[in-house]
């Protein structure tokens, strides 16, 4: 079986800070996903390839063997569930935290108290719906799939579930923290066939990731 392998990332932030770990691998992209228009992306090893994919559909490609290995924020390894995947290295990059905000003006607490039914805006629905469930609460989730803040500040919801990084984002939109879900960071996903199979081509790689994300 051939050894070529296939990264898959996504474009932005975890794109960003896989490169110091890909270089301590010796593995270089040549090409930059913000002006390039390719998907497909060489490196200056020819046996490694970077495809450019949609943060949410990383574990997909890597699932069902489009891509070798790729790197997933846990929020959306969460959503997916992992099935296929092995999840080897915790790379602590790419850090944040999934959160739940409201607008400044709502009693978020005394809602909770009152066992008032909530309408909650998010992306991250099994995540969101664990969370409220653990909690006693009920709660009416609704799926959107980008500019969450908007939705408490039209009425669409009483709050909303999200990744928080700054939150300079929720200030500027007069939202605020009401609850810490979890802690979220990026992983690296492995195909179960393809660790197998390429095991020796992989094994350098992921060793070399391990140990340039603990220093």
């Amino acid at each position: 079986m051939s050894q070529k392998l296939t990264l898959a990332l996504s474009k932005g932030r975890i794109f960003e800070e896989t490169l110091p770990l890909l270089k301590a691998a010796g593995i270089e992209v040549t090409e930059d996903p913000e002006t390039s228009r390719k998907l497909i992306l060489a490196t200056n090893d020819p046996q490694v390839n970077v495809i450019i994919v949609r943060a949410s559909d990383v574990p997909t490609y890597v699932q069902y063997g489009a891509a070798d290995f790729g790197v997933a924020g846990k929020d959306v390894l969460l959503e997916h569930g992992g099935e296929g995947l092995y999840q080897p290295i915790d790379l602590e990059i790419a850090k944040c935290r999934m959160s739940v905000a409201v607008s400044a003006g709502f009693d978020y607490a005394s809602a909770i108290r009152q066992g008032a039914r909530l309408r909650v805006a998010t992306k991250y629905l099994l995540t969101a719906r664990e969370h409220f469930a653990a909690k006693g609460m009920h709660v009416d989730l609704i799926k959107l799939y980008g500019s969450m803040e908007l939705a408490p500040l039209v009425g669409l919801a009483d709050a909303i579930v999200d990744l928080v990084s700054t939150g300079g984002t929720l200030r500027a939109n007069n939202l605020v923290e009401v609850e810490h879900i979890m802690d979220i960071s990026s992983r690296l996903v492995v195909n179960q066939a393809a660790l197998k199979l390429k095991r020796e081509r992989l094994q350098p790689i992921l060793e070399a990731f391990e140990k340039a994300s603990i220093q």
